[in-house]
């Protein structure tokens, strides 16, 4: 009886141990964003990779044409920013763009049927001039965060109409009568699924408010900043991490997360990107407003505005990394004008600060 037992606990030991072990995560794959000893590795469970590459795999592009015969602004009226492209380059862009934002409707998506292509009638098409100049001049002007890769209209949209990942003004969630509203300590996506402020975009990708909080002294002397200002940028560098799959250490050194001398190049590169991210909020997507239906619209009646999420999508890169942009080269600038033409830009790229004053993350 005694040996029966003891071979039905072994047996029931070993099948455990092997279930225990079917569960176990495989070890992380690890790459090497900061210094040797500190720690800054980004750590990809290999399970999830193939499923990441799968979600960031571009579409195959059309067949380049050649760069001859007439202007499309001489064959089409109303061509207010593409005009200056063949109507080769012009008419493979205009299907690229229908396959990349509006496969199912095609060029009805921002056409009416039977009326001439120059007509504005939907809205639609006033909104597509105004996100191709955005993607222009974010490839032109922003190299310092897009180069490499650059973007176009399939970085965000990805085949559906609105990119998934938007934001607008937040509204704060009902409460008691007499209740203060804190705009936090309630569960919200925008700050992660975590209690933290939960409009953390307004101020800092819409505003220009510093997105620092190091104080030198146990109460808010120096800067003034708060505790609610640090929890608020706290919720911004949640959604940085979400929205790239990564985590702290992909720009900071947690031993001294405001030193710039120990932050990784990622750091710098995310510095120039939140300022491009509320140049397109501010002087692109906010003059959409007044043609916008209210389904486009947030609560309070403002654009969909785009963040971090909007472009990566979980990945460290926007498709990996993946460069689009040299397959369609007319939307790696702005139209050159006539005041333009011939001349030399030069100017300095922007750099990034490197002392504790700027206000930068």
């Amino acid at each position: 009886m005694k040996h029966a037992l003891s071979k039905l606990i072994t047996s029931a030991t070993l099948c455990s141990a092997l279930l225990l072990a079917a569960c176990e995560a495989p070890p992380p794959e690890s790459v090497q964003r900061g210094y040797r000893g500190t720690g800054m590795e980004a750590l990809y469970d290999p399970d999830r990779l193939d499923a990441l590459v799968a979600a960031n795999t571009v579409p195959e592009s059309l067949p380049a044409v050649p760069a001859v015969g007439p202007k499309a602004s001489e064959v089409y009226q109303n061509v207010q920013v593409l005009g200056d492209l063949t109507l080769g380059e012009f008419t493979r862009l205009m299907a690229a763009m229908t396959e990349w934002v509006s496969p199912d409707e095609g060029c009805n998506y921002c056409h009416v049927p039977g009326e001439g292509f120059e007509q504005d009638t939907l809205y639609t098409k006033k909104v597509a001039r105004v996100m191709i100049e955005m993607t222009q001049n974010a490839n032109q002007n922003w190299d310092s965060h897009v180069g490499g890769a650059g973007l176009t209209c399939y970085t965000c949209h990805r085949g559906n109409h609105i990119p998934e990942n938007t934001w607008t003004t937040a509204v704060a969630p009902a409460h008691a009568a007499r209740i203060g509203v804190t705009m936090q300590n309630i569960a919200s996506d925008n700050a992660v699924s975590t209690s933290l402020p939960m409009d953390a975009f307004s101020p800092y990708l819409l505003g220009d408010e510093s997105i620092r909080s190091a104080g030198t002294t146990a109460l808010p002397e120096g800067d003034g900043r708060s505790v609610k200002d640090t929890e608020s940028i706290y919720s911004l560098m949640m959604h940085f991490s979400d929205a790239l799959g990564v985590n702290c250490t992909h720009c900071h050194n947690s031993r001294a997360f405001n030193d710039w001398a120990q932050s990784s190049p990622a750091r710098e590169r995310a510095w120039h990107g939140i300022r491009m991210v509320r140049e397109m909020n501010n002087d692109y997507i906010g003059q959409t407003a007044d043609w916008l239906p209210a389904h486009r619209t947030g609560p309070l009646g403002d654009p969909l505005k785009v963040n971090c999420e909007t472009c990566h999508q979980g990945a460290y890169k926007p498709l990996l990394g993946a460069n689009m942009v040299s397959d369609y080269p007319n939307l790696a600038r702005l139209a050159e004008t006539d005041e333009a033409a011939g001349e030399v830009d030069t100017a300095a790229p922007m750099a990034a600060p490197a002392d504790a004053e700027t206000g930068a993350p």
